[in-house]
């Protein structure tokens, strides 16, 4: 076989777009949606494999801006749209593309890389170690009732529609990105994702709607302090309406606001359940439910981060704990990161350099990954037997200053 991988040019985009429709099934997208995926392809940042004329892989890495602990927001490689020709199965192609992908990205000077996974074990060989879950619950509404903090009646919802709501919908998004781990700030375009509104997106259900929380400002104005957007899928039983309401996205600044959006959800007349498939694992609404055995809780895997660059990557980031420690990190995909390095840090900053010094703690980077943006203990990666303590007392430090001092990790959406 003879292929060549190159850069994406945009003349070519249609054929490689299809190629990874293909790979996943060869389902025919709907002209709006693939005009939104081409409009955010980055054709600088995207490569393909080729047999000829025929396109066979397909590999592309969004500049993402991540939400570390600490608050800052870092550069991060979004990981897209990777897909490989049955045709060219097990013949490199992958593997020829992610050593491409993170050369590039390291060339960017970009620490991170992140994506989210089809088949989880395909990316632990190339270094990216599962960091957040997401949770799936469906609430049964008729049987579950809601203790709401004070306040929440001083909220006052509207209808509105999603698309001209959207920049202030999206200014309550911004507020939330430096407060939590694994959120994304928005690039240009992105805000677009959330209101595809296709029959796709439908499958039976209603056009999307939103609802926005306001509150009095200090000039007497109201101020948008959070949003819903959701779908209703209406349905008869011999008893009744059975209609299921489909949760896209909610987003409030403080208890209240994200109560009274909830409450909303809750009490829409002729359905008996919400839905939703992209919750924090922490989401507040927990704590606020009379029943939790009836909200059919799913935790699922999501973002899966590698470390580009050690170094930079865990300077980046600050630690809930004071902290001294020298890992020695395995990384045979990524040579330049193997060796010792010394992590020192606490809650204003750190630093990561080489050193001679003995190794601490030994893990391999995809171990590093999964704990890096505090969601995974390290304590809990050495009882599984994938970090071993080389100094007593070295795991139980590390392990307390890598977790979150707040909210748990979280990937709002998919890319």
């Amino acid at each position: 076989m003879t292929t060549e991988l190159r850069a994406l040019r945009k003349e070519d985009w249609n054929v490689w777009y299809d190629n990874l429709l293909r790979a996943f099934g060869g389902a025919v997208e709907p002209a709006e949606e693939r005009e939104l995926w081409k409009a955010l392809t980055p054709y600088d940042r995207s490569i393909g494999v080729w047999d000829g004329d025929r396109c066979v892989g397909t590999a592309g890495a969004f500049d993402f801006r991540l939400t570390v602990p600490g608050g800052a927001v870092v550069p991060a490689a979004g990981v897209t749209m990777v897909g490989v020709a049955a045709t060219h199965r097990r013949r490199g192609v992958l593997t020829s593309m992610m050593r491409r992908q993170l050369d590039d990205i390291r060339s960017w000077g970009e620490p991170l890389a992140v994506l989210t996974a089809s088949e989880p074990m395909i990316y632990g060989r190339f270094g990216y170690g599962l960091a957040t879950h997401r949770l799936a619950a469906d609430f049964d509404t008729t049987r579950v009732r809601l203790s709401l903090p004070p306040g929440t009646d001083d909220v006052r919802l509207r209808y509105a529609d999603p698309a001209e709501v959207l920049d202030v919908c999206e200014a309550v998004y911004a507020r939330r990105v430096p407060e939590r781990p694994g959120m994304l700030e928005r690039r240009p375009g992105w805000e677009r994702v959330d209101l595809l509104d296709t029959e796709r997106h439908r499958d039976g259900a209603s056009p999307l709607q939103c609802v926005v929380a306001e509150r009095a400002g200090a000039g007497g104005g109201a101020e948008v302090v959070g949003y819903a957007r959701f779908r209703i899928k209406p349905d008869w039983g011999q008893a009744g309406p059975e209609g299921v309401v489909q949760l896209s996205s909610l987003e409030a600044v403080d208890p209240a606001a994200r109560a009274a959006l909830w409450r909303f959800l809750f009490d829409i007349d002729l359905t008996q359940c919400v839905v939703a498939h992209r919750l924090p694992v922490d989401e507040p609404v927990l704590h606020l439910v009379s029943d939790i055995r009836r909200c059919g809780l799913r935790v699922k895997d999501d973002l899966h981060l590698r470390l580009v660059e050690v170094g930079a990557a865990l300077r980046a980031r600050t630690y809930q704990a004071p902290l001294n420690v020298v890992f020695e990190v395995e990384d045979a995909f990524c040579p330049w990161n193997e060796g010792r390095w010394r992590l020192t840090g606490d809650t204003k900053g750190a630093t990561c350099e080489r050193t001679a010094d003995a190794a601490d703690l030994s893990l391999c980077v995809r171990e590093l990954g999964a704990a890096y943006l505090g969601g995974v203990s390290l304590t809990s990666l050495a009882a599984a037997g994938l970090v071993r303590e080389l100094r007593e007392g070295a795991l139980a430090e590390a392990s307390t200053a890598f977790l979150s001092s707040g909210l748990a990790p979280w990937l709002p959406h998919g890319f």
